[in-house]
């Protein structure tokens, strides 16, 4: 394998998005001819090695006058004249939409196709149109990359066969970070704020907690995604009278060093892919609660009890009696900050490309 092409929408401040450009770089400093291919481009995106050549393959002037189905067609004919003209040795599209453009485009081109699932699969690719299009379009991939077994066996056994499961890198900032001598009283998140992430829940649960450890207060770190999960929190925070111990930090630039003050970290997701958030707190070595959620992204990571606590989504009682359990116990919550340190050695971007790099050349050798 010496040429590689991503696909993707765009490269916005995403999770994917994230991945994309770390592996395009990596590949690209690695001396790999890389290309990322995408249907348009935003102010505020991840920004890509010089080495890395991008192509835009989304629609073109006029064509947004078309309609629906016709607009749909040119932006698989133009990702097909892409791989035509460029004969990429792999093409790795990332998310569902992207999937589908690109099993269409590659037929006849001879360009294998990984395709990659980046999301709960129930609720994204259950539907009537998605059962139609996974049924005529999944048997021509190459193979598949998931996040989590969840993820995996969700889908049929020839496309299971010649998969693989991959995290997603860690950023590095949050490796080698020192635990604080002594940590604050408080409970720490961060995420967007946004319904699937549910700090709603993290909100009521901690009214509880903050009866017991009035000493303590939450910290919510993230932007608002203006879906209105912003609003409730304010409501709660302003029918508990807890102003003074229900923090809404905002966006925060700095977040190793802030994050690892806290006493414990809370995740309350209830659905994700594998969530940036959580690897990032477990790098830094937080006692961590977090929401068995699907599909499967936490379970996929954390060890019950060994390296952090797993409690059933939307679950108010288990967060607020396992919040309770880490600030209460002070050696056993270290004790799991420690084990959760070592998710370094799956998720640090050397060992995360070597995955890629390694099942994406023995994919091509396969279907050469």
């Amino acid at each position: 394998m010496k040429t590689i092409a991503f696909h993707l929408n765009c490269l916005c401040q995403g999770g994917a998005e994230r991945v994309v450009s770390n592996l395009a770089n990596e590949f690209a400093a690695q001396g790999y001819g890389v290309f990322v291919a995408t249907e348009w481009q935003e102010e505020n995106e991840f920004p890509l090695d010089e080495r890395v050549k991008r192509v835009h393959v989304g629609l073109r002037p006029g064509d947004e006058k078309k309609n629906r189905v016709v607009q749909f067609l040119l932006r698989v004919k133009y990702l097909r004249e892409f791989l035509k003209r460029e004969r990429p040795d792999v093409l790795v599209p990332f998310a569902q939409r992207a999937n589908y453009r690109a099993l269409m485009a590659s037929k006849g081109t001879g360009v294998p196709v990984i395709v990659c699932v980046r999301t709960d699969p129930i609720g994204h690719y259950d539907a009537f149109s998605d059962k139609v299009q996974i049924r005529w379009l999944f048997p021509r991939a190459a193979g598949a990359v998931f996040q989590t077994e969840q993820q995996r066996a969700f889908f049929k056994p020839y496309l299971q066969d010649h998969s693989t499961i991959i995290l997603n890198p860690v950023n590095p900032r949050y490796f080698g970070v020192a635990r604080p001598e002594k940590r604050d009283k408080s409970v720490v998140h961060h995420a967007r704020l946004v319904d699937f992430k549910n700090q709603p829940l993290l909100c009521r649960a901690f009214v509880r907690v903050h009866e017991k450890h009035p000493d303590y207060v939450l910290k919510i770190y993230g932007p608002d995604s203006f879906d209105g999960t912003k609003e409730i929190l304010e409501r709660i925070i302003a029918e508990n009278h807890a102003e003074e111990w229900i923090l809404l930090m905002g966006g925060c630039d700095t977040l190793e060093r802030e994050l690892p003050k806290g006493a414990v970290y809370a995740f309350t997701s209830d659905w994700e892919g594998l969530p940036n958030s959580l690897l990032e707190a477990m790098a830094l070595g937080m006692p961590i609660v977090a929401t068995d959620c699907p599909c499967g992204g936490p379970a996929e990571v954390i060890r019950d009890g060994e390296n952090g606590l797993l409690i059933p989504i939307k679950n108010e009682d288990a967060l607020t009696d396992a919040l309770n359990r880490l600030i209460e116990n002070e050696d056993f919550a270290e004790r799991l900050g420690r084990e959760a340190r070592r998710i370094q050695e799956i998720a640090s971007g050397e060992a995360v490309f070597a995955r890629w790099r390694d099942y994406l050349s023995g994919m091509t050798r396969r279907d050469a």
